[in-house]
């Protein structure tokens, strides 16, 4: 979605500039003209520009700093978040930050244990991704046999069932479903309690200052901090907060409006 990104600041810009350039100089002259050499309309380009600005300018401002909408394309977060969800991103949560570049220029908060956020991935800094965080600077984590440890205190687990998919889903159809809490966020994960040879990547690691573990809910389905490393704080993009509309094999009514754990 960078290039939508990029776009929409390109084209907000030079339609602001034509707009400005007419007001301070443009209109002037044709208004001298008027009468003499032409009729002194405004050229269709100033026409369309003064028309589109406000319209491209607000939608910036919001999706730069209030909410941003995105698409989830693919399983490592189920079950809390399916393929084919669309949900709203808070985009000052954790401080205000430039379209394109995602530099912080406002301060406003820091992430807790358990957000689910969206963000830029060191390895692929074209591509917004979506995880949950499970360490902050300075945790130890621990992952071993499906199972998570934060600065030595085992996290709660409580089994809910075999998992039923559906639709891009289906295919986690008979994973282990359980409820698990980390800081104050109580969630749903899978485990592929039958594939014992699958690599879980498991480990112990220590946060370094200014970076963050993630992992997804979909914890033998996700490709995440266990394989590529830890996120640095630069690359958040904003923490998840509603689903807004679900579309998969069709409309799922039942997941419009729900919050994200």
């Amino acid at each position: 979605m960078r290039w939508f990104e990029i776009a929409l600041v390109s084209l907000t810009l030079f339609t602001g500039l034509v707009w400005l350039l007419d007001k301070m100089v443009l209109a002037k002259r044709r208004a001298a003209r008027e009468g003499l050499l032409d009729d002194g309309k405004e050229p269709v380009l100033v026409d369309y520009s003064k028309a589109f600005f406000p319209v491209l300018a607000v939608v910036l401002i919001l999706r730069s700093f209030v909410a941003e909408p995105f698409r989830i394309p693919s399983n490592s977060m189920m079950p809390t978040l399916l393929t084919g969800d669309f949900i709203l991103v808070n985009k000052f949560t954790y401080g205000l930050r430039l379209p394109i570049t995602n530099q912080k220029v406002l301060a406003m908060g820091e992430p807790s244990r358990g957000d689910v956020v969206v963000f830029r991935p060191p390895h692929h800094p074209e591509q917004d991704w979506i995880k949950r965080i499970i360490g902050l600077p300075g945790d130890k984590i621990s992952y071993r046999d499906g199972r998570l440890t934060v600065n030595g205190a085992p996290i709660a687990y409580t089994p809910i069932g075999s998992y039923q998919g559906r639709g891009n889903g289906a295919e986690m159809t008979g994973a282990q479903e359980l409820s698990e809490q980390i800081g104050e966020h109580v969630h749903r994960i899978l485990l592929r309690t039958e594939s014992p040879l699958l690599d879980q990547g498991e480990g112990d690691w220590v946060v370094p200052q200014g970076e963050y573990f993630v992992m997804g809910d979909n914890r033998d389905n996700s490709e995440d901090s266990r394989y590529w490393g830890f996120l640095p704080e630069q690359n958040l993009r904003g923490r998840a907060f509603l689903i807004w509309m679900n579309f998969d094999e069709g409309v799922d009514f039942s997941r419009i409006g729900n919050s994200i754990p």
